[in-house]
């Protein structure tokens, strides 16, 4: 099935899109749905029910705050820094329920955290239960936060779908698939996912793709000016600003070494990871804990690659994100990119995966050796655990995301290096991904119960 780029590169709160920008948008679809079914005046109370992961790992990923922001009627776009909403919220004990209807909510007494309860569609379950006067349920519906923002109510994650499929010219399930279209068609991966985003939005995406790559690379500038510690209790520092102010100061000096390149994606990973646990507006890439691998492959494309002209780097770019936006569709169809479910294999490692595939496209690269970046990418991330330290987007997830940038950028030289020609097909490896992410002990996938989350804190 195709995801349009639009649905994998998305504004959201961060920082986390499983966690917080899903939820958000579950909240915000149960209150439209009470307004729409006539229900919405006589509603006097909602509680929200949060299973599986939301409940363990919920509070340190914002979830409980997204939620509030979402039955508020809000939109990511809408949410305004200025206000505490949660602050004022627990002050007046009063929620403006879908911009309109003023109902009494405890932060503390109406969610309900089941922290023992996986349901077993997904591991990210959310109930919400409105009643009205006589206490009487009005409206039940039960939601899942399937990865990348997206969400699914119970009726539809059932049946494995959440939206119709697109009326689109080029329409693929697997890699194989998607490279016997571009050969039949003298396409580039790029030049499908343009015409198949024509298809969807009947224009050209070009000019709302290159406003994703502003916010992406605005964050990295953001995070490299903010320091001070990121909230939740650890006392995590902020380490981009001071890394940058080191190498922009001794950048002389060290420009004979060759490895600066690597002090540079670092810190500009770093920056926009930094910026996503801050709870900032992000562009899910394709999760908010990944959000900051593609951001800074596409610098250092910028920084080191050969662009004649600003509409060159612009084509760039834009090749970059169409080129991973079918990786990622690859992915979503065919395995999963919620940590919660496979791991943060299906976060760090579909970024990265994503990150060498537009990197090798926007160099130049067929579509053999995108998809051998693609794959060797994702080879090497097989595996990884989703165990962030007291629930938090922080630990180990901010340093992953450097980590992440650094692979995606091997993966593609390596690749371009190569014929196209390669053993593991990306099919394979995406399968292998999904097998190994399901075999994973569910205590390794966002839980916070094993792993890092366990070991660091008490050895």
């Amino acid at each position: 099935m195709y995801y349009s780029l639009f649905e994998i590169f998305a504004v959201g709160i961060g920082p986390s899109s499983s966690h917080t920008v899903g939820p958000m948008k579950a909240a915000k679809r149960f209150v439209d749905n009470l307004t729409d079914q006539g229900k919405l005046e006589c509603t006097v109370n909602i509680r929200v029910y949060l299973y599986g992961s939301l409940a363990l790992t919920g509070v340190g990923h914002g979830t409980l705050d997204a939620i509030i922001y979402g039955l508020q009627g809000l939109t990511a776009e809408e949410v305004d820094p200025q206000i505490d909403y949660i602050q004022n919220l627990k002050n007046s004990g009063k929620l403006l329920l879908g911009k309109s209807k003023e109902i009494v909510f405890s932060y503390d007494n109406d969610f309900i955290l089941e922290k023992k309860i996986f349901l077993p569609e997904h591991s990210n379950g959310m109930k919400f239960i409105a009643s009205d006067a006589a206490e009487n349920v009005i409206l039940d519906e039960t939601y899942f936060s399937v990865g990348g923002g997206t969400i699914a109510r119970q009726d539809e994650i059932s049946k494995r779908v959440d939206r119709e499929e697109y009326k689109i010219p080029y329409q693929f399930e697997s890699c194989q698939e998607l490279m016997k279209l571009c050969d039949n068609n003298k396409l580039s991966i790029a030049e499908l996912v343009i015409q198949n985003e024509k298809a969807i939005y009947h224009c050209s995406p070009t000019r709302n793709i290159l406003k994703l790559d502003k916010i992406m690379q605005d964050n990295i500038d953001i995070g490299m000016q903010k320091d001070g510690y990121l909230r939740g209790g650890l006392r995590v520092k902020r380490h981009a600003k001071e890394l940058y102010e080191r190498l922009r100061a001794h950048f002389d000096a060290n420009s004979t070494d060759s490895l600066t390149v690597l002090d540079w994606i670092n810190i500009w990973a770093l920056s926009v990871a930094e910026e996503n646990a801050a709870g900032g507006k992000m562009v899910t890439a394709p999760t908010m804990g990944s959000a900051g691998i593609i951001p800074a492959v596409m610098r250092y494309m910028k920084r080191y690659g050969k662009f004649a002209t600003v509409k060159d780097m612009e084509k760039a770019s834009i090749t970059f994100l169409a080129t991973a936006s079918a990786i990622c569709s690859l992915y979503r169809t065919n395995a999963s990119i919620s940590g919660a479910e496979v791991g943060c294999q299906g976060e760090i490692g579909v970024a990265c995966s994503m990150a060498a595939a537009g990197l090798t496209a926007a160099m130049g690269g067929n579509n053999k050796q995108i998809e051998n970046a693609a794959e060797i990418a994702m080879e090497h991330n097989l595996g990884l655990t989703c165990d962030p330290i007291n629930g938090l987007v922080q630990v180990p997830c901010i340093e992953r995301n450097a980590m992440g940038a650094i692979k995606a950028v091997n993966a593609s030289r390596l690749a371009l290096q190569g014929s196209g020609k390669h053993i593991v097909s990306l099919d394979s490896i995406i399968k292998t991904m999904y097998e190994t992410g399901l075999s994973l002990n569910s205590e390794y996938k966002e839980t916070s119960l094993a792993g890092i989350a366990k070991n660091a804190l008490s050895c």
